[in-house]
């Protein structure tokens, strides 16, 4: 069966308004046009709708049936239409992320802040979770994003760098590290070195060795989460490694932070999504609006 949507509305603008001429106007189109409309409306469904005298309109049995039926569909179209409408001009939608913890305590609320005082009709979702539960909370189809330290993508995970970081050490105010003007490797040899557990700790160490063979870092000790490493430092237990971008929290504890160098090691952090998947403008909009704020600000790129 072969009805248009021309067609529904044609035979609803008639039966609103009772008349032909008023429904022709409310469609901005002729008369004769309208009646065509009708006329095969009715040859599809090969049954009358609309009975035409020279004064009114009356709708048929079949008609007043399809009314409120037909009006209560149209309605719910273009309910849907104007919503894939509003999400395009981003005047609403929803944005799901995954962040790893550190990212989503430290980095993001101020950019989600920053991004929805520009679009206050656009929901913003943080799921803080592991490092390496993020890839997974995209797989699962939990949420369109997923922001992480570099991992080795899948046959359905797309990966893009959002920026890099150098390896900062951070240490308590009057600490002998301070009076360096310029860390190196080298100068946390005599300190106790605390890191994260995992590819941060493992990574690091591989890209050391690719760069500096002669270098013998080994941390003292690993922990789970960068608040742990925190209050030891501040416990005096030793020296910490961070990326930039958890400056904040390394306030919060009282402590300074300095780049590492001679090797520079820097660390990559990407975006996840499904492959061949197109995101919401919602979520490409949030992207756009983050990518260059993150890498103006200090130390990252």
């Amino acid at each position: 069966m072969n009805v248009t949507l021309r067609q529904l509305r044609a035979f609803l603008a008639v039966a609103r308004t009772g008349s032909f001429t008023l429904a022709a106007e409310s469609l901005y189109i002729t008369q004769s046009a309208l009646s065509g409309l009708i006329k095969e409306l009715e040859q599809t469904l090969g049954a009358r709708l609309i009975d035409r005298s020279t004064r009114r309109v009356y709708l048929t049995e079949i008609g007043e049936h399809l009314y409120p039926t037909l009006e209560g569909v149209l309605h719910d179209l273009d309910g849907a239409l104007r919503q894939a409408v509003d999400q395009r001009d981003m005047k609403t939608g929803l944005v799901r992320i995954a962040a790893s913890q550190l990212l989503a305590s430290t980095l993001m609320p101020d950019l989600i802040a920053a991004f929805q005082a520009l679009h206050p009709m656009i929901q913003v979702r943080l799921v803080d979770t592991p490092v390496e539960a993020v890839m997974a909370r995209v797989f699962a189809g939990e949420v369109e994003l997923g922001i992480g330290p570099e991992r080795e993508p899948n046959s359905d995970i797309t990966s893009t760098r959002l920026f890099d970081g150098p390896f900062m050490a951070v240490f308590p105010a009057g600490h002998a590290l301070d009076r360096h003007k310029r860390l190196r490797w080298a100068d946390l040899a005599s300190h106790p070195v605390i890191t994260l557990q995992g590819q941060f700790t493992g990574l690091l160490i591989r890209d050391l060795r690719a760069s500096a063979p002669e270098l013998a870092f080994a941390p003292s000790t690993e922990v789970a989460f960068m608040s742990t490493a925190l209050s030891m430092v501040k416990s005096g237990l030793g020296v910490a490694l961070c990326i930039p971008y958890a400056a904040s929290l390394i306030e919060v504890y009282g402590l300074r932070m300095r780049p590492v160098a001679s090797p520079e090691v820097y660390r990559s952090f990407e975006v996840f999504t499904r492959r061949g998947r197109t995101l919401s403008p919602a979520a490409q909009s949030f992207l756009d609006f983050i990518g260059p704020r993150i890498r103006a600000m200090p130390y990252l790129r």
